[in-house]
């Protein structure tokens, strides 16, 4: 199965994410699956490559090259596609994922979860979203969307995505 993981490339993250993201790439390798991630060699991204890496699993990586004047890439992937957009990126990623794991990051991890979810919600595709809330990051998102739900403006996003806050429970949703 291949796992898409939309997260953070920041150099600034705090360790108590980059910890839960590398045991997420350790499990990951241990499942035999593979990683598809976009190719960043730090963050959240980067910690979970190298969970995958160091217990010898596969990863894909998705970038434009150009993406590396930002962040470093990981040199350590299994194999790399390179894209001429973001847009083709995002593309790549629904075309070589079977699901999709939403782990802390900033304005570029929201916009591929809203996508991805607003994809699902038009049937566009039916793999499965989960949203790793590690150390509760995504409460506040979490509750103005159940106030969009509660005032009328979702329908039903309960089966549109899921919620774990650990990585059992993450994997029970997966399997």
């Amino acid at each position: 199965m291949n796992i898409c993981l939309y997260g953070s490339g920041s150099r600034k993250t705090p360790e108590i994410y980059l910890d839960e993201a590398y045991r997420l790439g350790c499990k990951l390798a241990e499942k035999n699956y593979t990683l598809v991630f976009g190719g960043g060699d730090t963050g959240m991204m980067g910690a979970c490559a190298r969970g995958v890496h160091d217990n010898d699993g596969k990863s894909l990586g998705i970038a434009p090259e150009w993406i590396g004047d930002f962040e470093p890439l990981c040199e350590k992937c299994s194999e790399f596609i390179y894209v001429d957009s973001m847009d083709e990126r995002k593309k790549k990623f629904l075309e070589n994922s079977d699901a999709f794991i939403i782990s802390p990051g900033g304005i570029g991890t929201l916009d591929e979860f809203f996508e991805i979810i607003t994809l699902r919600k038009l049937k566009q595709h039916d793999k499965e979203i989960i949203v790793f809330n590690i150390n509760h990051f995504y409460d506040t998102m979490l509750k103005m969307i159940d106030e969009m739900d509660e005032k009328g403006f979702l329908y039903k996003h309960e089966e549109i995505f899921k919620v774990a806050t650990g990585i059992d429970e993450l994997f029970e949703y997966l399997e």
